[in-house]
C-alpha cells in the first residue's frame, strides 16, 4: 500500500508540472524530495503521458503529407484560425499559446530532475541500474531538444555556428536562463547527450516506451541525417540495426483490422512516442476525415505493395485517409517514434550517398520485400549510386508518410535541387481561388516561437 501511494504521488506531481505554461513557470518543488531512490527515478521515467506523448505537431501540420478540402478550410467548424494559418504558411503565423514549446521543455525539466537525483545516489545503489536510468534521462532530454529544434531553429547548415538555436536547459533550476545560443551548440549538446546515453543504456528494454541502446543509436542516426552528416548517420544506423533489425512482414497483418498496428508489440518500434493531440491531423473515419491523402500519392504505390492496403482507406466521398499510424488509433496522436524501417531507409540513403550502390539496394530491397505481397516483389535495381539515391528518397517518402519526419526531410532535401519541393495549396473560396506557397528553403521553414514564450522569456524571435 505504501509503495502504491508513493507511485501515485510521483505520477500526480509529474502530471501537475506537465500542465505548467512556460519552462520558467515550473517552480522548484517538493517533487524533488520524492525522488530519493533509483526506483523513484524509474517510476518517473515510466510516466508515459509525461515522456512519451505531447511532442509538437506543427511541423507535420506544415508539411505536404496531407491536404484539407476547400469546405474544411472555409467552414472552420473543426479547425482553428491558428491551425489554418499554420496550414497555409502565413508569414505572420504564430501560436498565441506555448503548448508545443512547453511540452518538450517540461520533459527536459523532469529529465534534469532525474539526472540531479542520480548524482546524489552515486555509490549507494546498483551502478548498472544507475547507468541505465541516467542514459534514459539523457536520451529523453536530447529527444526533446531535437523536436524543438526542428520547428524553432533553422536547419543545420554552414551557418550553424551563428544561427540562433534553442535554449539548452541542463539543470532543473528555473532561474537558470541560458538564452537561445546557436544551432551548432544545440546539436552539439543533443549529440553529446545521445552518445553518452548509448554508452549507458541497457541493450534491450522490456517495453518500447523505454529507451535502450538501439534507440540512442537510432536517434543519433536521425539527428546526423538532419545535419546532412551522412557518414555519421550511416555509422549509427548500422549500430542500431546490429542490435535490432526486425521488420514487420505486412503479409502477417489482418487486412480486416481497421487499426492494424499494435502499440508496444510492433516489432519495428525501437522507441515509442506520439505527437500532441490536435484536430486537423485526425485520420477520422470513412464518414468524416479532416486530413486527407492525395489520390495521386496513394496511386503511386504498386497494387502488390501492402502499404497501399494498410496505410490508406478510401472514404465515402472517394478521397483517402491515413490508417497506417503506428499508434493504433484513428485519432490525431500520430506516431513520431523510432523504428527499424526508418533505419533501413536511412542506412540505404547513406550507402547510396557514399557510392555503395549494392549495399544501398540491399537495404532497400530488404525493406520492400517485407511490404509486398509474398511472391510478387522484384528487386529494385539501379544503374548508378545517384539512380539508387533517387529511388531511395522516393521510397523514404512513401514509407514514412505521416510519421512527423516529412518536415525535417523537406528542410534537409530542399537544399538539393534534385529533391527540392516548392509547396503550394490551392483553396477555392467562393468564386475565387487562393494559392498559398512555401518555396524550398524559405525562412518560414523555421516557425515563429509562440507569443507566450516570447512575452514571458524575452527570447529573440525568429526573423521573417
Amino acid at each position: 500500500m505504501k509503495l502504491q501511494k508513493h507511485i501515485l504521488i510521483l505520477v500526480m506531481l509529474s502530471l501537475f508540472f506537465a500542465s505548467c505554461r512556460k519552462y520558467v513557470d515550473i517552480k522548484k518543488s517538493s517533487l524533488q524530495s520524492f525522488i530519493t531512490t533509483a526506483n523513484d527515478c524509474q517510476l518517473l521515467l515510466d510516466n508515459y503521458t509525461l515522456f512519451n506523448t505531447g511532442y509538437p505537431y506543427d511541423g507535420e501540420a506544415s508539411s505536404d503529407d496531407y491536404y484539407l478540402t476547400d469546405d474544411m478550410y472555409n467552414t472552420q467548424d473543426f479547425i482553428s484560425v491558428e491551425d489554418l494559418s499554420v496550414y497555409t504558411w502565413l508569414p505572420g503565423s504564430i501560436r498565441a499559446g506555448s503548448d508545443q514549446w512547453v511540452g518538450p521543455y517540461n520533459k527536459v525539466y523532469h529529465a534534469n530532475l532525474i539526472i540531479e537525483a542520480l548524482d546524489k545516489l552515486a555509490g549507494t545503489e546498483n551502478q548498472s541500474v544507475i547507468n541505465n536510468l541516467r542514459g534514459s534521462a539523457l536520451f529523453m532530454r536530447a529527444y526533446s531538444f531535437w523536436n524543438v529544434a526542428q520547428l524553432y531553429a533553422k536547419p543545420y547548415s554552414a551557418t550553424a555556428s551563428s544561427d540562433p538555436g534553442i535554449p539548452i536547459h541542463l539543470v532543473s533550476d528555473v532561474n537558470n536562463t541560458p538564452g537561445r545560443g546557436t544551432v551548432k551548440e544545440a546539436y552539439d549538446r543533443i549529440i553529446q547527450d545521445l552518445t553518452e546515453a548509448a554508452g549507458l543504456l541497457n541493450t534491450t528494454s522490456t517495453i518500447s516506451s523505454r529507451p535502450n541502446k538501439a534507440a540512442a543509436y537510432a536517434m543519433l542516426a536521425r539527428v546526423y541525417l538532419s545535419m546532412e552528416d551522412y557518414p555519421n548517420a550511416l555509422i549509427n544506423a548500422k549500430a542500431a540495426l546490429d542490435l535490432n533489425s526486425t521488420l514487420l512482414d505486412f503479409n502477417t497483418i489482418d487486412p480486416q483490422n481497421p487499426s492494424p498496428f499494435r502499440r508496444f508489440t510492433n516489432p519495428e518500434v525501437v522507441f515509442h512516442s506520439i505527437l500532441a493531440n490536435n484536430d486537423f491531423l485526425a485520420g477520422g473515419s470513412a464518414d468524416f476525415t479532416t486530413a486527407k491523402i492525395k489520390t495521386d500519392f496513394v496511386n503511386s504505390y504498386d497494387s502488390n505493395d501492402l502499404r497501399k492496403t494498410f496505410f490508406f482507406q478510401q472514404n465515402n466521398d472517394g478521397s483517402f485517409r491515413f490508417t497506417g499510424n503506428y499508434e493504433p488509433t484513428t485519432g490525431s496522436n500520430l506516431f513520431n517514434g523510432l523504428t527499424t524501417d526508418e533505419l533501413y531507409i536511412t542506412r540505404a540513403e547513406c550507402y547510396a550517398r557514399a557510392g555503395n550502390t549494392a549495399a544501398a539496394l540491399a537495404d532497400l530491397n530488404t525493406l520492400l520485400k517485407a511490404r509486398w505481397t509474398t511472391g510478387t516483389f522484384v528487386n529494385v535495381t539501379a544503374v548508378s549510386a545517384d539512380d539508387a539515391l533517387t529511388k531511395i528518397v522516393a521510397e523514404r517518402r512513401k514509407e514514412l508518410i505521416m510519421r512527423a519526419q516529412r518536415w525535417t526531410d523537406l528542410r534537409r532535401l530542399n537544399k538539393d535541387s534534385r529533391f527540392a519541393v516548392n509547396q503550394a495549396r490551392d483553396i477555392i473560396t467562393g468564386t475565387s481561388t487562393k494559392t498559398f506557397t512555401l518555396p524550398a528553403n524559405d525562412p518560414r521553414y523555421t516557425l515563429l516561437i509562440p507569443q507566450e514564450v516570447i512575452t514571458g522569456s524575452k527570447l529573440p524571435q525568429n526573423q521573417r
